[in-house]
């Protein structure tokens, strides 16, 4: 048998005949080769550029570091990921209350990262090798890049640059900075140029050259709630904007630079990425071990990348991005196609999706305008006239997928956003009918999972959500349509309580609320503010950044949790 091509261990570095890897790559999730999972991604994308890349899942911080030093030291650099989510909301529930299980770990064992995971690996790595680059990335490092909110210290906390001595942030998604920082390194660069790269962060003693944007210090902001929020205010446009300029931070005597992120990926460069050998399949050495996380995903397809919904509660289009960036229809029937090939596969796709799956080929009609807007959301307060919400391009997709040999049924798992194809009046063009009535009947296991997120007007203008009026109208027609089609087929709210302008009044009425009878109320999540969010700058400074007006804030965790739970009374 062919050894595995991402070596995890020293043997198995042997077994390749590398005496050096060029790049090792830390990360707090057991390795995945999946294209869900960023660490696989990173990996796979700098092998096809030439490099070797050795993966070092999961190390003990707590021993003698052996892990860290069992693959000697790499050609170029170390890269860190603390994994598929932020360690901390990883660990901890909304109430603070630590996690029992994590399911990025074989069996779902939990204690197998510890709290801040790229902080910890990254100073482990900088104090055994100071000579040697670190290049930090993934979910934890992107949302961090800058002064955040820290919901389980109850502060703010600089830049993840300042506490963790990394050498480099890529933030975003990684396979263009990471190569360039490999390309960079093996080339011979200097740190001067390196700091030129699109998408990195650094720590430098001086302001860069060229045009920036000067933040307000994090000195400022933890003096400051108003700072905090106009600071965010501008980090936010930044990151939505097409043509972004750099963010410089003062930090002690320090400054954080934030260079502008590459342009959204083209279909051709996402295709590639895509097409990449992927086994699907967790690394040999788990063999006969259950990772929870894999099984939610793995007969899943990602059919497109970024957000423009702009909830406020949300991080996705602060690391994905707001544009749409989408898969060839060939792409994704190629690896819908390969499905057949995994063990245990039996024709159903549990999710063709992404971040919100029916966003799939959207974007502005006007590229021109779009370049100039500053808009957290084409969608709230209410949708941008030069949107095109047509479904007819995701609907012609699907029908495509279907017709692929081996495969039943393909399910949408991920959310979808209702306000794309419902307005007050009903129905908002000619492919809206068609495309619910496709979604629920070919689709929907039987329960169409949606996210009105609440009842009341007031709680969802701060969510950055919809009216719950259109919900109303989404369940009128769900009920129109599965009594048409003879379908016995449920739909399922979700809801967030503890958002800020969210008191037990507002919980009052969503319990009551009259158009919720009969339906079953399956999850109702207590809102837990996660860096580099609307909602969490709300909840840390007390106002609505967009307004700079006070906003109410359930603090207290108890009456957080009396939130949650008295909805179920």
């Amino acid at each position: 048998m062919q050894p595995f091509s991402i070596p995890t261990t020293k043997k198995e570095m042997d077994a390749l005949g590398w005496e050096q890897a060029d790049i090792i790559l830390f990360s707090g999730d057991a390795y995945i080769d999946h294209p869900s999972f960023g660490a696989a991604v990173i990996a796979r994308v700098l092998e096809s550029k030439g490099y070797r890349v050795a993966v070092v899942p999961q190390p003990n911080w707590r021993d003698d570091l052996r892990d860290f030093k069992k693959m000697g030291v790499p050609r170029l650099f170390f890269a860190v990921s603390g994994g598929a989510m932020d360690s901390m909301v990883n660990h901890y529930t909304a109430s603070k209350r630590l996690r029992s299980n994590d399911a990025y770990t074989p069996e779902g064992r939990a204690g197998y990262r510890p709290d801040y995971c790229v902080t910890v690996y990254s100073n482990i790595l900088k104090n055994l090798y100071p000579d040697v680059p670190v290049v930090i990335g993934g979910i934890e490092a992107s949302l961090r890049r800058l002064t955040h909110y820290d919901y389980w210290q109850d502060c703010l906390k600089p830049s993840i640059l300042v506490d963790s001595k990394a050498d480099w942030l890529s933030y975003g998604m990684g396979e263009r900075t990471m190569t360039a920082l490999a390309d960079a390194y093996a080339n011979g660069m200097t740190r001067e140029q390196m700091e030129k790269l699109p998408q990195v962060g650094y720590l430098s003693d001086n302001i860069p050259d060229g045009d920036y944007f000067d933040l307000h210090s994090y000195e400022s902001c933890c003096r400051n709630g108003m700072a905090f929020a106009q600071n965010f205010n501008v980090i936010e446009r930044e990151a939505n904007a097409l043509h972004a300029t750099t963010l410089v931070e003062q930090t002690g005597n320090k400054f954080v630079c934030i260079n502008p992120p590459y342009p959204p990926m083209t279909t051709e460069e996402l295709d590639e990425v895509y097409a990449l050998p992927f086994t699907k399949l967790p690394h040999p050495r788990y063999k006969g071990k259950r990772i929870p996380a894999y099984d939610m995903i793995k007969f899943s397809i990602t059919t497109h990348r970024g957000c423009f919904g702009g909830c406020n509660f949300c991080t996705i289009a602060a690391h994905q991005g707001k544009f749409i960036q989408s898969r060839s229809v060939q792409s994704i029937v190629d690896e819908a196609s390969r499905l057949n090939d995994l063990p245990d596969f039996k024709g159903n796709i549990s999710d063709l999706g992404a971040p919100t799956a029916n966003m799939y080929k959207m974007g502005g009609r006007d590229k021109g305008l779009c370049a100039k807007c500053v808009r957290q959301s084409c969608l709230f307060p209410r949708m941008c006239r030069n949107l095109n919400h047509n479904h007819t391009p995701l609907m012609e997709m699907y029908d495509a997928v279907g017709k692929v040999k081996g495969i039943r049924h393909a399910y949408i798992g991920s959310g979808i956003r209702y306000d794309l194809f419902l307005g007050p009046e009903g129905y908002l063009d000619g492919s809206s009918e068609s495309y619910l009535k496709e979604l629920i009947t070919n689709h929907t296991s039987g329960r169409l999972k949606v996210a009105p997120e609440h009842t009341q007007d007031n709680v969802l203008q701060l969510m950055g959500k919809p009216s719950f009026s259109l919900f109303e109208i989404l369940r009128t027609k769900f009920d129109e349509i599965t009594k048409r089609e003879g379908l016995r087929y449920q739909l399922i709210p979700y809801f967030i309580s503890g958002h800020p302008g969210c008191t037990m009044r507002e919980m009052t009425a969503l319990s009551r609320n009259r158009s919720l009878k009969g339906l079953l109320i399956e999850q109702v999540q207590d809102f837990t503010p996660t860096p580099m969010t609307v909602s969490s700058v709300m909840f840390y400074s007390g106002l609505d950044p967009k307004t700079l007006k006070p906003v109410f804030v359930e603090r207290d965790i108890d009456r957080k949790r009396r939130q949650k739970m008295f909805f179920f009374k």
